[in-house]
């Protein structure tokens, strides 16, 4: 047998699907990192959150092996079942959800509190793949594309209702990216993506459209990024962004230390165990240590991306596009906003901000995109 032979048997036998080790790490990566930072930011704090989200990060293994476990099939079996459960869910927040921090956005059951609005990003991923995969032939055409359209406006503006901006936008980014894996003729994605931005620049333009469209904390934060007005207490809108930039400031190249920050032990940073995590590992870890978070970040979407690029069967290639949107998404969002270059949008860290739903979504994606890969034969490329 030639060597020419083997090497192509052992590329095919590469090339089939099996269980993808190094995306698996990388989520364990920043999981484990995102912990650590939760420790040290709760660390002498009787407030702190390490204790709930390392409960959280046990409760996640269950969504993790049930997406894992799950096939591709029998998701698009359910679909139906599963928008629908989307939408039930989304209703019962605006009618009986918990208010905090000026929003609507949770629902009470029992001792734990659900964020409708979280799981809504999991499932639109479930629905419209599975709405794309069995339209897979008629994908050229237009009332296709406006179907998807209509599929994720619904639960994106009971989303915005909340209000949640954030998470609205989340729903569409994550149409947006499933939408380019499903290769609609271009015209259509950038119409629609001027219409967007037309539409969005028109409303921030104008005062009164804004007041109608926005609550008035929204507005400030929008404002106060442009203005870039003096802060001078905790209740101007660049308050946050202002002692994130400080904490980065004082970490430097190196960083203080490991449960050694200052701005953290004097909780300077408001809310920083969840939206502004990130500024611990700025003050503590330094420059290096963020770059090599951010490193961690980038491999593991960079699995991701190759799970997009392998894998044959329509409905794992779309739901990996939305799970490639949705946390690269969050991640950008978030990291720019904790710098101040967007407005504070309410937008989670992947698998470091705390928060039992958030992170639970983050563990079934996970769950999801390896049972993808082990699912199907795929394509070296």
């Amino acid at each position: 047998m030639s060597s020419l032979t083997v090497d192509r048997r052992s590329t095919s036998a590469r090339a089939k699907g099996g269980f993808d080790y190094p995306l698996l790490l990388s989520a364990l990566l920043l999981l484990l990192f995102g912990l650590l930072s939760l420790y040290s930011q709760g660390y002498g704090k009787r407030d702190s959150q390490f204790n709930k989200q390392l409960m959280n990060a046990a409760i996640g293994l269950g969504p993790f092996l049930v997406m894992l476990a799950v096939r591709s099939r029998t998701w698009i079996r359910l679909a139906p079942a599963i928008y629908a459960t989307n939408l039930l869910l989304l209703l019962a927040v605006l009618v009986k959800g918990v208010s905090k921090y000026g929003a609507t956005r949770w629902l009470q059951l029992g001792p734990i509190q659900l964020q409708p609005s979280e799981l809504g990003k999991l499932f639109t991923i479930l629905t419209l793949a599975s709405f794309l995969a069995m339209r897979h032939d008629r994908l050229k055409e237009l009332s296709t594309y406006l179907l998807s359209l209509i599929h994720v406006m619904v639960p994106a503006l009971l989303i915005f209702a909340q209000p949640h901006f954030g998470g609205m936008s989340t729903i569409l980014v994550i149409w947006f990216g499933m939408c380019l894996v499903a290769n609609f003729p271009s015209k259509f994605l950038w119409v629609t993506a001027l219409a967007g931005v037309l539409a969005l620049g028109t409303i921030v333009a104008v005062p009164k459209l804004r007041e109608k469209v926005f609550k008035g904390y929204q507005i400030e934060r929008m404002l106060g990024l442009i203005s870039k007005n003096d802060v001078t207490t905790k209740k101007d809108a660049n308050y946050q962004t202002w002692r994130a930039e400080i904490a980065f400031g004082v970490g430097g190249i190196s960083g203080s230390g490991l449960l050694k920050g200052e701005q953290k032990a004097g909780d300077f940073v408001p809310f920083q165990y969840n939206d502004f995590i990130f500024t611990v590992i700025g003050e503590e870890g330094g420059l290096v240590g963020a770059t090599f978070v951010l490193a961690v970040f980038g491999f593991f979407f960079y699995r991701v991306w190759l799970v997009i690029l392998r894998t044959q069967d329509p409905f794992g290639r779309y739901a990996a596009a939305g799970v490639l949107s949705l946390l690269a998404f969050h991640t950008w969002v978030n990291l720019a906003m904790v710098m101040g270059l967007v407005p504070v949008v309410g937008l989670w860290l992947p698998f470091f901000s705390a928060g039992g739903t958030a992170l639970w979504l983050c563990m079934a994606c996970v769950g999801l995109l390896l049972s993808i890969r082990r699912q199907e034969e795929t394509q070296m490329f």
